[in-house]
């Protein structure tokens, strides 16, 4: 699922039908005063009986501020009135480790703690790894600094938004969940983990003289 999309999955009670369509209008009128809203899509019930409704937001944090924000609270009642069970909204981690889930009708969102201990256990070292390996060869060609600097920047945030941190969230993803990875014991863990990547990194470009770009 691409960033900045909810899929959400409703059972609609029989003879609720119209209900829930009225009350999924002035839902989506009140997401379309958002910033980034891009739209809205509702599909009749399929095999499994339950309707879904795709939105999309231009980017991942828009969609969030969204599913977080009051006005969505206080549309939502009527369409809940229409329901046999409350509706989910499929887990969706954006590229930088923020995964979006949605219990009771609430938003939960990975704690920003863990989603920042992620983003410099990825960002150490590849900074390290680029400012030795393609600062040079960009340079080599001729590049002056302000642009040096600038095309290094386009290819790191090029690796780290599809392949680095997408990659690592993966690996994380229970760790990263606000539900599943909630209790302090799974925090603990995977915050330890998480400080021993800390260590090898430093430990690794501080010892191999090889990757040290100031020598």
């Amino acid at each position: 699922m691409p960033p900045g999309v909810a899929i959400v999955s409703s059972s609609v009670s029989g003879g609720m039908e119209a209900d829930f369509q009225a009350a999924h209008i002035k839902l989506t009128t009140a997401a379309s005063q958002f910033s980034g809203y891009e739209g809205t899509a509702v599909f009749p019930p399929g095999a499994s009986g339950e309707w879904m409704s795709l939105i999309r937001f231009r980017t991942e944090p828009q969609l969030a501020e969204w599913l977080k924000s009051p006005q969505r609270e206080e549309v939502l009642p009527p369409v809940r009135s229409s329901l046999t069970t409350d509706f989910s909204v499929f887990a969706q981690t954006t590229p930088f480790g923020t995964t979006v889930r949605t219990v009771d009708g609430k938003p939960k969102m990975t704690p920003s703690w863990k989603s920042a201990m992620l983003l410099l256990m990825v960002l150490y070292p590849m900074v390290m790894l680029m400012s030795r390996f393609v600062t040079p060869v960009i340079t080599g060609l001729g590049a002056e600094p302000w642009l040096s600097v600038w095309l290094v920047q386009v290819v790191s945030v090029a690796l780290m938004q599809w392949w680095l941190m997408p990659t690592v969230a993966s690996w994380c993803r229970r760790w990263l969940d606000p539900v599943d990875g909630a209790g302090r014991r799974i925090s603990l863990r995977g915050a330890a983990v998480a400080v021993i990547v800390y260590a090898v990194s430093l430990t690794t470009f501080a010892t191999i003289e090889v990757l040290q770009y100031w020598d």
